[in-house]
Protein backbone atom coordinates (compact mmCIF):
# COMPACT_ATOMS: atom_id res chain seq x y z
CA UNK A 1 0.00 0.00 0.00
CA UNK A 2 1.35 3.44 -0.92
CA UNK A 3 2.16 6.15 1.64
CA UNK A 4 -0.78 8.43 0.64
CA UNK A 5 -3.16 5.49 0.99
CA UNK A 6 -1.76 4.67 4.43
CA UNK A 7 -2.18 8.28 5.52
CA UNK A 8 -5.75 8.37 4.26
CA UNK A 9 -6.55 5.14 6.11
CA UNK A 10 -4.97 6.52 9.27
CA UNK A 11 -7.09 9.66 9.06
CA UNK A 12 -10.26 7.59 8.53
CA UNK A 13 -9.51 5.38 11.53
CA UNK A 14 -8.99 8.49 13.61
CA UNK A 15 -12.46 9.82 12.79
CA UNK A 16 -14.99 8.83 15.50
CA UNK A 17 -17.88 8.80 13.03
CA UNK A 18 -16.07 6.35 10.75
CA UNK A 19 -15.22 4.09 13.69
CA UNK A 20 -18.81 4.11 14.93
CA UNK A 21 -20.01 3.30 11.41
CA UNK A 22 -17.64 0.34 11.25
CA UNK A 23 -18.81 -0.92 14.64
CA UNK A 24 -22.45 -0.74 13.55
CA UNK A 25 -21.67 -2.82 10.47
CA UNK A 26 -19.69 -5.37 12.46
CA UNK A 27 -22.40 -5.72 15.10
CA UNK A 28 -25.39 -5.63 12.77
CA UNK A 29 -27.88 -8.42 13.56
CA UNK A 30 -27.69 -11.55 11.45
CA UNK A 31 -31.24 -10.94 10.25
CA UNK A 32 -30.11 -7.71 8.59
CA UNK A 33 -27.42 -9.48 6.57
CA UNK A 34 -29.77 -12.27 5.56
CA UNK A 35 -32.44 -9.75 4.55
CA UNK A 36 -29.89 -7.89 2.42
CA UNK A 37 -28.89 -11.16 0.77
CA UNK A 38 -32.51 -11.99 0.00
CA UNK A 39 -33.09 -8.49 -1.40
CA UNK A 40 -30.00 -8.73 -3.61
CA UNK A 41 -31.39 -11.88 -5.23
CA UNK A 42 -34.78 -10.36 -6.09
CA UNK A 43 -34.62 -11.25 -9.84
CA UNK A 44 -34.52 -14.92 -8.89
CA UNK A 45 -37.54 -14.69 -6.61
CA UNK A 46 -39.43 -12.81 -9.33
CA UNK A 47 -38.67 -15.48 -11.92
CA UNK A 48 -39.54 -18.31 -9.54
CA UNK A 49 -42.84 -16.65 -8.67
CA UNK A 50 -43.77 -16.26 -12.33
CA UNK A 51 -42.76 -19.84 -13.08
CA UNK A 52 -44.96 -21.16 -10.30
CA UNK A 53 -47.95 -19.08 -11.40
CA UNK A 54 -47.88 -19.68 -15.17
CA UNK A 55 -48.81 -23.34 -14.80
CA UNK A 56 -45.56 -24.70 -16.26
CA UNK A 57 -44.49 -26.22 -12.94
CA UNK A 58 -46.00 -27.34 -9.65
CA UNK A 59 -45.60 -24.81 -6.82
CA UNK A 60 -44.07 -27.38 -4.48
CA UNK A 61 -41.03 -25.16 -4.03
CA UNK A 62 -43.11 -23.01 -1.69
CA UNK A 63 -43.05 -25.88 0.82
CA UNK A 64 -39.26 -25.98 0.72
CA UNK A 65 -39.00 -22.18 1.09
CA UNK A 66 -41.41 -22.36 4.03
CA UNK A 67 -39.24 -25.05 5.64
CA UNK A 68 -36.14 -22.86 5.24
CA UNK A 69 -37.99 -19.91 6.77
CA UNK A 70 -39.12 -22.13 9.66
CA UNK A 71 -35.53 -23.25 10.22
CA UNK A 72 -34.25 -19.67 10.36
CA UNK A 73 -37.12 -18.60 12.64
CA UNK A 74 -36.64 -21.52 15.02
CA UNK A 75 -32.92 -20.69 15.33
CA UNK A 76 -33.34 -16.92 15.53
CA UNK A 77 -32.20 -16.73 19.18
CA UNK A 78 -29.09 -18.82 18.52
CA UNK A 79 -27.69 -17.12 15.41
CA UNK A 80 -23.92 -16.73 15.41
CA UNK A 81 -22.54 -13.25 16.00
CA UNK A 82 -19.23 -14.16 14.34
CA UNK A 83 -20.09 -16.20 11.23
CA UNK A 84 -17.35 -18.20 9.43
CA UNK A 85 -15.81 -16.22 6.60
CA UNK A 86 -15.89 -19.22 4.27
CA UNK A 87 -19.68 -19.43 4.25
CA UNK A 88 -19.98 -15.65 3.92
CA UNK A 89 -17.57 -15.63 0.99
CA UNK A 90 -19.55 -18.40 -0.68
CA UNK A 91 -22.81 -16.52 -0.18
CA UNK A 92 -21.35 -13.29 -1.55
CA UNK A 93 -19.75 -15.03 -4.53
CA UNK A 94 -22.98 -16.86 -5.33
CA UNK A 95 -25.05 -13.68 -5.15
CA UNK A 96 -22.61 -11.78 -7.36
CA UNK A 97 -22.43 -14.65 -9.86
CA UNK A 98 -26.21 -15.05 -9.99
CA UNK A 99 -26.58 -11.33 -10.63
CA UNK A 100 -23.86 -11.25 -13.29
CA UNK A 101 -25.25 -14.29 -15.14
CA UNK A 102 -28.76 -12.85 -15.52
CA UNK A 103 -29.66 -13.19 -19.21
CA UNK A 104 -26.47 -15.13 -20.00
CA UNK A 105 -27.47 -18.53 -18.60
CA UNK A 106 -30.85 -20.29 -18.44
CA UNK A 107 -32.98 -18.89 -15.60
CA UNK A 108 -33.03 -22.24 -13.81
CA UNK A 109 -29.22 -22.34 -13.69
CA UNK A 110 -29.06 -18.76 -12.40
CA UNK A 111 -31.72 -19.54 -9.80
CA UNK A 112 -29.69 -22.54 -8.65
CA UNK A 113 -26.74 -20.21 -7.96
CA UNK A 114 -29.05 -17.86 -6.07
CA UNK A 115 -30.64 -20.46 -3.80
CA UNK A 116 -27.25 -22.00 -3.04
CA UNK A 117 -25.98 -18.52 -2.13
CA UNK A 118 -28.95 -18.12 0.21
CA UNK A 119 -28.25 -21.51 1.78
CA UNK A 120 -24.59 -20.53 2.29
CA UNK A 121 -25.74 -17.30 3.97
CA UNK A 122 -27.98 -19.28 6.30
CA UNK A 123 -25.16 -21.73 7.04
CA UNK A 124 -22.95 -18.80 8.06
CA UNK A 125 -25.29 -17.62 10.79
CA UNK A 126 -27.14 -20.73 11.93
CA UNK A 127 -25.76 -22.66 14.89
CA UNK A 128 -23.17 -25.36 14.26
CA UNK A 129 -25.69 -27.97 15.41
CA UNK A 130 -27.76 -27.39 12.27
CA UNK A 131 -26.80 -29.79 9.49
CA UNK A 132 -25.89 -27.93 6.31
CA UNK A 133 -26.50 -30.77 3.82
CA UNK A 134 -30.31 -31.01 4.25
CA UNK A 135 -30.47 -27.21 4.28
CA UNK A 136 -28.78 -27.08 0.88
CA UNK A 137 -31.11 -29.88 -0.20
CA UNK A 138 -34.15 -27.80 0.69
CA UNK A 139 -32.74 -24.84 -1.23
CA UNK A 140 -32.49 -26.98 -4.37
CA UNK A 141 -35.99 -28.39 -3.83
CA UNK A 142 -37.29 -24.81 -3.64
CA UNK A 143 -36.58 -24.38 -7.35
CA UNK A 144 -39.37 -24.92 -9.89
CA UNK A 145 -37.59 -27.91 -11.40
CA UNK A 146 -40.23 -30.65 -11.60
CA UNK A 147 -41.09 -29.88 -15.22
CA UNK A 148 -37.41 -29.99 -16.19
CA UNK A 149 -36.88 -33.26 -14.34
CA UNK A 150 -39.94 -34.71 -16.01
CA UNK A 151 -38.59 -33.68 -19.43
CA UNK A 152 -35.07 -35.05 -18.98
CA UNK A 153 -35.55 -37.96 -16.57
CA UNK A 154 -39.23 -38.81 -16.90
CA UNK A 155 -39.00 -41.31 -19.76
CA UNK A 156 -36.08 -43.35 -18.35
CA UNK A 157 -37.86 -43.55 -15.00
CA UNK A 158 -41.06 -44.66 -16.71
CA UNK A 159 -39.17 -47.42 -18.55
CA UNK A 160 -37.57 -48.64 -15.30
CA UNK A 161 -40.94 -48.57 -13.55
CA UNK A 162 -42.65 -50.41 -16.40
CA UNK A 163 -39.97 -53.12 -16.47
CA UNK A 164 -40.16 -53.63 -12.70
CA UNK A 165 -43.95 -53.83 -12.89
CA UNK A 166 -43.63 -56.40 -15.67
CA UNK A 167 -41.53 -58.63 -13.42
CA UNK A 168 -44.04 -58.33 -10.60
CA UNK A 169 -47.05 -59.05 -12.83
CA UNK A 170 -45.63 -61.84 -14.99
CA UNK A 171 -46.23 -64.44 -12.25
CA UNK A 172 -49.99 -64.24 -12.78
CA UNK A 173 -50.39 -62.42 -16.11
CA UNK A 174 -49.06 -62.51 -19.64
CA UNK A 175 -47.07 -59.29 -19.76
CA UNK A 176 -45.03 -57.68 -22.52
CA UNK A 177 -43.25 -54.35 -22.33
CA UNK A 178 -42.57 -52.00 -25.22
CA UNK A 179 -40.90 -48.78 -24.21
CA UNK A 180 -42.95 -47.29 -21.39
CA UNK A 181 -46.06 -49.29 -22.26
CA UNK A 182 -47.24 -52.68 -21.00
CA UNK A 183 -49.54 -55.17 -22.66
CA UNK A 184 -51.13 -57.23 -19.89
CA UNK A 185 -53.39 -60.11 -20.95
CA UNK A 186 -54.02 -58.28 -24.20
CA UNK A 187 -54.80 -54.93 -22.55
CA UNK A 188 -52.50 -52.04 -23.47
CA UNK A 189 -51.59 -49.89 -20.47
CA UNK A 190 -49.38 -46.83 -20.93
CA UNK A 191 -47.11 -45.78 -18.07
CA UNK A 192 -47.58 -42.05 -18.48
CA UNK A 193 -45.70 -39.05 -17.08
CA UNK A 194 -47.35 -38.96 -13.62
CA UNK A 195 -46.15 -42.56 -13.12
CA UNK A 196 -42.48 -41.60 -13.54
CA UNK A 197 -42.21 -40.95 -9.82
CA UNK A 198 -40.69 -37.46 -10.10
CA UNK A 199 -43.20 -35.96 -7.68
CA UNK A 200 -42.82 -38.86 -5.27
CA UNK A 201 -39.06 -38.34 -5.35
CA UNK A 202 -39.52 -34.64 -4.54
CA UNK A 203 -41.72 -35.43 -1.53
CA UNK A 204 -39.39 -38.20 -0.41
CA UNK A 205 -36.26 -36.05 -0.36
CA UNK A 206 -38.21 -33.16 1.13
CA UNK A 207 -39.28 -35.43 3.98
CA UNK A 208 -35.70 -36.59 4.48
CA UNK A 209 -34.41 -33.01 4.69
CA UNK A 210 -37.14 -31.77 7.03
CA UNK A 211 -36.94 -34.72 9.43
CA UNK A 212 -33.14 -34.43 9.61
CA UNK A 213 -33.34 -30.73 10.47
CA UNK A 214 -36.24 -31.12 12.89
CA UNK A 215 -34.48 -33.86 14.86
CA UNK A 216 -31.10 -32.08 14.66
CA UNK A 217 -29.37 -35.00 12.99
CA UNK A 218 -25.93 -34.40 11.50
CA UNK A 219 -24.66 -34.37 7.92
CA UNK A 220 -23.23 -37.86 8.28
CA UNK A 221 -26.59 -39.33 9.29
CA UNK A 222 -28.23 -37.54 6.37
CA UNK A 223 -25.79 -38.74 3.72
CA UNK A 224 -25.60 -42.33 4.93
CA UNK A 225 -29.39 -42.70 4.74
CA UNK A 226 -29.95 -41.09 1.35
CA UNK A 227 -29.50 -44.43 -0.49
CA UNK A 228 -32.33 -45.88 1.59
CA UNK A 229 -34.47 -42.86 0.69
CA UNK A 230 -33.83 -43.49 -3.03
CA UNK A 231 -34.73 -47.17 -2.69
CA UNK A 232 -37.96 -46.35 -0.86
CA UNK A 233 -38.98 -43.78 -3.47
CA UNK A 234 -38.26 -46.10 -6.40
CA UNK A 235 -39.92 -49.07 -4.68
CA UNK A 236 -42.99 -47.06 -3.75
CA UNK A 237 -43.43 -45.82 -7.30
CA UNK A 238 -43.12 -49.35 -8.65
CA UNK A 239 -45.74 -50.63 -6.19
CA UNK A 240 -48.14 -47.82 -7.09
CA UNK A 241 -47.67 -48.39 -10.81
CA UNK A 242 -48.10 -52.16 -10.48
CA UNK A 243 -51.38 -51.77 -8.58
CA UNK A 244 -52.77 -49.35 -11.16
CA UNK A 245 -51.61 -51.43 -14.14
CA UNK A 246 -53.13 -54.59 -12.69
CA UNK A 247 -56.43 -52.79 -12.12
CA UNK A 248 -56.49 -51.41 -15.67
CA UNK A 249 -55.55 -54.78 -17.16
CA UNK A 250 -58.44 -56.46 -15.34
CA UNK A 251 -60.84 -54.54 -17.57
CA UNK A 252 -62.22 -52.40 -14.75
CA UNK A 253 -61.50 -48.80 -15.55
CA UNK A 254 -60.60 -46.94 -12.39
CA UNK A 255 -62.09 -43.46 -11.93
CA UNK A 256 -59.76 -40.53 -11.42
CA UNK A 257 -60.35 -40.39 -7.67
CA UNK A 258 -59.25 -44.01 -7.32
CA UNK A 259 -55.99 -43.27 -9.16
CA UNK A 260 -55.39 -40.32 -6.88
CA UNK A 261 -56.33 -42.33 -3.80
CA UNK A 262 -53.85 -45.12 -4.57
CA UNK A 263 -51.15 -42.56 -5.31
CA UNK A 264 -51.74 -40.65 -2.07
CA UNK A 265 -51.86 -43.84 -0.01
CA UNK A 266 -48.54 -45.09 -1.38
CA UNK A 267 -46.99 -41.63 -1.10
CA UNK A 268 -47.99 -41.44 2.57
CA UNK A 269 -46.46 -44.85 3.17
CA UNK A 270 -43.20 -43.91 1.43
CA UNK A 271 -42.87 -40.60 3.29
CA UNK A 272 -43.68 -42.31 6.59
CA UNK A 273 -41.01 -44.94 5.95
CA UNK A 274 -38.49 -42.24 5.04
CA UNK A 275 -39.30 -40.30 8.20
CA UNK A 276 -38.73 -43.48 10.24
CA UNK A 277 -35.39 -44.14 8.52
CA UNK A 278 -34.16 -40.58 9.04
CA UNK A 279 -35.28 -40.50 12.67
CA UNK A 280 -33.46 -43.63 13.77
CA UNK A 281 -30.55 -42.88 16.12
CA UNK A 282 -27.05 -43.49 14.84
CA UNK A 283 -25.24 -46.57 16.02
CA UNK A 284 -22.06 -45.95 17.96
CA UNK A 285 -19.02 -47.21 16.14
CA UNK A 286 -16.26 -48.73 18.21
CA UNK A 287 -12.76 -48.41 16.81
Amino acid sequence: MTLPALLSMHRLVGMPAFVRWGIRIDTAPAGVWLALLVAALWPTWLWMGRRMQDGSDDPLGLLALTALWWLAWRSRRRLRAAPPLGWLAMALAGAVLATAMQGMLPPLAVSLMAVLALAAGLAAFLPTTVATAPMFGLSVLALPLLASLQFYAGFPLRVITAEASRWLLMASHAVERRGASLRVDGHLVIVDAPCSGVQMAWFGYFTACVVTLYLARGNRAFFTRLPAVSVLVLGGNIVRNTILVAAEASGRHLPGWAHEGVGLFVLAGVCGAIAWVMSRPERNRHV
